[in-house]
């Protein structure tokens, strides 16, 4: 079954569906609910919302709790959270603070111990993977995602579903539970062909660019779809010293075709400080690359913004795309070298298989859906 003919039948459906957004998913929540009470509606269930109310309150003292405000009995639940929004705060003994990947994920739980076992299923829909940087250890290191899997599961969690994890291989943790791992290509492809009009995939004119080894297997297939040429940065580093936590870059070494006079496509899971991307950037600059455009699942700028201001002032990147699954402050929204890619209908889609119990080959594998895209804008 197409993505597009998943319709909601209440006769196919494993059960009612329950979503509980947490407060760190609540503006993304309510996009999902909007496209799943439409849905229904075609389907012939007329519903307001399928979202469940909740709250996670605190004492001054930093203790919480998790409560749910009407029943989740029987349904097929779907939790999603950000464990990285950290716009979400609490009082601290009369201190404001800002939510951290520990507490959400303690509020996750919370929330699932609250369903007491009364749901018929749980599920947890959480983009970035809670402690997913740290995903292989060396000497006596914690494995924090591999323990949180294993925790939920033993709560009760039948499916976790997540986007661009650092390491899918964390799932090798919980081999019996469900683990699907989303990539959001079709829909990047689609912001990029939606804001840059003048923008051609021809082989002569694009090229897809990797910044490491890591983002390899993203970026061969966005090449692959395509049909374009691929490159590689390595990275040389100085495995002498530690600077918080890691060994620094000491260069970034190009492989692959000239790139000049073509503009680029360099895709990355993630954009903390931006430090690597901008110097991959500089690097294709210095290369002749004509314009260059970046990606990453998930654009929080640990180090602020200042310095792509610079790079694109100066025309060294024209484009920076990023998804709405974690947040994003608002003055990254306004800046003009941002472009956000949407992927709350990928979600909504998602559930709907789920709850309906279908294949979901056709979701993980956008490749039909990306061919007509490129036949919709003329390009083969």
């Amino acid at each position: 079954m197409a993505p597009s003919e998943i319709l909601f039948d209440s006769e196919k459906t494993v059960a009612p569906i329950g979503i509980i957004a947490m407060s760190s998913f609540a503006e993304l929540g309510k996009k999902i609910d909007k496209y799943l009470v439409n849905w229904a509606g075609k389907g012939g269930l007329e519903k307001d919302t399928f979202l469940v109310e909740s709250e996670c309150p605190r004492f001054q003292s930093g203790d919480g709790k998790g409560l749910i405000k009407s029943t989740v009995r029987g349904m097929d639940l779907f939790i999603m959270v950000d464990v990285g929004n950290y716009n979400c705060k609490y009082e601290y003994f009369s201190h404001e603070n800002s939510m951290s990947p520990d507490d959400h994920y303690q509020d996750l739980k919370r929330i699932i111990q609250a369903a007491s076992g009364k749901a018929h299923r749980i599920n947890v829909i959480m983009p970035i993977l809670y402690g997913g940087r740290q995903h292989r250890r060396s000497y006596r290191e914690s494995l924090d995602c591999a323990c949180a899997l294993q925790e939920l599961e033993a709560m009760g969690v039948s499916n976790i579903v997540t986007f661009d994890a650092h390491d899918p291989r964390v799932q090798n943790a919980v081999p019996l539970m469900g683990f699907d791992n989303l990539m959001p290509s079709y829909q990047v492809l689609k912001a990029m062909l939606r804001d840059l009009k003048d923008l051609s995939f021809e082989k002569d004119k694009f090229m897809v660019v990797s910044p490491d080894e890591g983002a390899l297997n993203r970026n061969m297939y966005y090449a692959s779809v395509l049909g374009v040429e691929m490159g590689m940065f390595y990275k040389r580093r100085d495995y002498s010293t530690i600077v918080n936590g890691r060994n620094p870059i000491v260069a970034h070494e190009y492989l692959g075709n000239p790139v000049k006079d073509k503009d680029v496509f360099v895709s990355d899971d993630i954009i903390s400080s931006g430090e690597s991307m901008l110097d991959v950037a500089y690097e294709l600059k210095k290369q002749k690359a004509k314009r260059i455009f970046t990606y990453a699942t998930y654009a929080i700028f640990t180090n602020g913004l200042e310095k792509f201001d610079k790079a694109y002032d100066d025309g060294i990147i024209d484009g920076v795309f990023g998804t709405n699954l974690t947040y994003r402050t608002p003055e990254l929204l306004e800046r003009p070298w941002f472009h956000e890619v949407d992927c709350s209908k990928y979600i909504a889609y998602f559930i709907e298989a789920i709850n309906h119990d279908v294949s979901i080959s056709q979701i993980l594998d956008p490749h039909a859906k990306i061919e007509a895209l490129l036949k919709k804008y003329g390009m083969k």
